[in-house]
C-alpha cells in the first residue's frame, strides 16, 4: 500500500491496496447468499381447464445485492402452464415480496423461483424471466425454464 505522497510519486504503479487484489472480490459465501432463506409457501387452487398459459409479471421487483448492500430493481416474468394446479396470486405477491429485503443475486433469484414456482404448482411447463435494471451501466437479464436442460447440477 502507497504509505506516502513521495512513494506515491516514485511507484505510479501502486496506485491501488495490493493487499486487496489478494483476496477473492467474490466468494462461496457470496454465490450461496439467500439461497438458505425460508421462503413463504405460494398457496395453489385447482385448474379447470386443459392446455393455457398463464402468465404473472412483477415490474417493481426489488432485492439487495449481497456483496455490496445496494437494492436491485427489476422486472419478473413468470410463464406456466398449468396442469392441476394454478398459483394464487396473493400468496405469490407475497412469496415474492420475501425478496425485498434479502442479500442474493439476480441469477438465484430467478432459478429460486422457478424451482418454488414447479414445486408448488406442478406445472406442465414454466420460465421465469429477471430483466434486472442498469448498475454501472450494465442491466442483465435471466431466464430458466423448466423442465431443466439435462446436464451438470450442484
Amino acid at each position: 500500500m502507497v504509505s506516502s505522497e513521495s512513494e506515491f510519486r516514485e511507484n505510479p504503479g501502486k496506485r491501488y491496496n495490493s493487499d486487496m487484489a489478494k483476496s477473492p472480490r467474490y466468494t462461496p459465501e457470496h454465490a450461496a447468499a439467500g439461497l438458505d432463506a425460508k421462503f413463504p409457501e405460494i398457496e395453489t387452487w385447482p385448474n379447470q381447464f386443459p392446455g393455457y398459459e398463464i402468465v404473472v409479471d412483477d415490474p417493481e421487483f426489488t432485492s439487495v445485492c449481497p456483496k455490496t448492500g445496494l437494492p436491485d430493481f427489476g422486472a419478473l416474468a413468470i410463464r406456466y402452464m398449468p396442469e392441476k394446479s394454478c398459483l394464487e396470486l396473493k400468496s405469490l405477491k407475497e412469496y415474492l415480496h420475501s425478496y425485498r429485503n434479502l442479500g442474493i443475486f439476480q441469477e438465484n433469484i430467478v432459478n429460486q423461483i422457478l424451482e418454488d414456482v414447479v414445486k408448488w404448482a406442478k406445472p406442465v411447463w414454466a420460465e421465469v424471466r429477471g430483466e434486472f435494471r442498469p448498475r454501472g451501466g450494465i442491466s442483465t437479464t435471466i431466464v430458466a425454464r423448466w423442465p431443466r436442460p439435462k446436464g451438470r447440477r450442484k
